[in-house]
């Protein structure tokens, strides 16, 4: 059993990370084609990384890849894919996080049909280690998709959410996720309101209780979401890997050159 910090925080993975209750959540804002543009920064605001999550449907089966392209190289790549054909269901994840942002080079696969996960990881002499395990996946598990689960979720309601994560061996984990209030952003001098939710890592059996013992129980990640007819993904503040710090997630606007700058490097 890894009883290390690195292996405890592994149980951390992306916010991008998982959601659901005992049955599939319900569909109630169906997902489409999305591409937007987020970064990844320190929570005194100094940006680490910039990235895509690019989003698209067949049917009912949706595809989405969030990528992160770090300062220093590194690159984390999640893609999920998932149903919707009335209630939400993963059918497949992978997770990838390499270069030196991350303490342990990690690819991450989980096979929700058949329960088969698999890590692969480079151990403390950067030798490749894999752990492949058939695991008792209840029909929720639902790596990938928190954003897309809490848009859908009534208000004032909460969810517990099983997870497949890398210890490094995987195992199944639980999120509880609960709303915790509301907070005022600003949108061109307008005030709005965003309904904030705290997610809760819950580690079962003795690893569980060792990881409280030793003080070792991943931080609390947040999650804001702008609820209404169109509720959307706003921000996050939380852990995304082993040993990283807290990271604020968080939707970023195309930014142009001036008219003048535009204007001169046509020149050149």
């Amino acid at each position: 059993m890894d009883c290390s910090d690195e292996g405890v925080k592994l149980l951390v993975l992306v916010l991008s990370a998982t959601a659901v209750t005992a049955q599939p959540l319900v569909v109630r804002q169906p997902e489409g084609v999305v591409h937007g543009f987020l970064s990844l920064s320190t929570l005194d605001g100094a940006v680490v990384a910039t990235g895509d999550s690019e989003q698209y449907t067949v049917g009912s089966r949706v595809t989405n890849r969030l990528r992160f392209h770090f300062k220093d190289g590194s690159l984390q790549d999640e893609l999920t894919v998932f149903s919707q054909n009335g209630r939400f269901r993963l059918i497949s994840s992978r997770l990838i996080q390499k270069g030196p942002a991350f303490k342990r080079q990690l690819d991450l696969t989980v096979n929700a049909a058949t329960g088969e996960s698999t890590a692969r990881y480079a151990d403390e002499d950067g030798k490749e280690k894999v752990e492949t395990v058939r695991l008792q996946l209840p029909p929720d598990v639902g790596n990938g998709i928190v954003s897309t689960l809490l848009k859908n979720l009534p208000a004032g309601a909460s969810l517990t959410v099983p997870m497949v994560a890398a210890t490094p061996k995987p195992m199944l984990i639980q999120l509880a996720i609960a709303p915790a209030g509301e907070d005022t952003f600003f949108v061109g001098g307008g005030a709005r309101k965003a309904t904030r939710y705290v997610v809760k890592v819950e580690i079962p059996g003795f690893k569980g209780k060792l990881a409280e013992l030793l003080g070792k129980v991943p931080p609390d990640t947040m999650v804001w979401i702008l609820r209404g007819a169109a509720p959307t993904f706003l921000k996050s503040e939380g852990p995304t890997c082993a040993g990283c710090p807290s990271y604020r997630m968080q939707l970023i606007s195309p930014a142009w050159p001036k008219m003048a700058d535009a204007s001169a490097d046509r020149k050149k």
